[in-house]
C-alpha cells in the first residue's frame, strides 16, 4: 500500500468545507501528511464577466479582479483554519487555481504529487451524472489516485 504523504482537500467555501477538512484530519492523524486546501475560481465565471458591456469592461481590470478574488478566498480559508483547526494549521497549505474545477483538480493531483483527494459530494438528484455533482463525478471517474467522497450525514442519512 502506498503511503499517504499529501492529501488534497477540495474547498469550495460552502458549508461542506469545514466538514471535509474535519474528515481529512481524522483520517491523517498520526501520519505526517501535508494537506493542500485547493480552491478553484471557475473560469466560466471569469468568461461571463468578459461578455459584459464593453463600456464597463474599459474600466474593469481582469487582473485586479483575479488578484482580489484569490486574496479574498485565501483569507476566508485561512480564517476558517485559524478558527476551527488552529493546532493543525502548520500541516495545511492553501492553493487557489483558476480553471474548470474538475480539470484544475485533476491537474493539481499530478503537479502537487497528491496521494489522496477528499471532496464533498452534495447529491442534488438521483441522476448518475449529478449524484455527486458534475465536478466531483468527473474527478471520481478520472483521478489517478483514490478519492474520498464526504457527505453530510444529517442531510443524506436514512430516516
Amino acid at each position: 500500500m502506498k503511503a499517504i504523504n499529501r492529501v488534497m482537500v477540495c474547498v469550495d467555501l460552502s458549508d461542506y468545507s469545514k466538514m471535509i477538512i474535519e474528515y481529512t484530519l481524522s483520517i491523517v492523524r498520526g501520519f505526517n501528511a501535508e494537506i493542500l486546501l485547493l480552491n478553484v475560481i471557475n473560469s466560466k465565471d471569469v468568461d461571463a464577466l468578459k461578455s459584459l458591456d464593453p463600456h464597463f469592461l474599459e474600466r474593469f481590470s481582469f487582473t485586479k479582479y483575479i488578484e482580489r478574488e484569490k486574496a479574498e478566498r485565501r483569507h476566508k480559508i485561512k480564517l476558517m483554519v485559524e478558527e476551527h483547526f488552529p493546532s493543525d494549521a502548520a500541516q495545511m497549505h492553501i492553493s487557489i487555481h483558476i480553471g474548470i474545477p474538475f480539470d484544475s483538480i485533476l491537474k493539481a493531483i499530478k503537479t502537487e504529487k497528491i496521494d489522496l483527494v477528499v471532496i464533498a459530494s452534495k447529491g442534488r438528484s438521483n441522476l448518475l451524472g449529478t449524484l455527486f455533482g458534475s465536478n466531483a463525478e468527473k474527478v471520481f471517474r478520472h483521478s489517478p489516485v483514490p478519492v474520498l467522497s464526504v457527505r453530510n450525514r444529517d442531510r443524506f442519512g436514512r430516516n
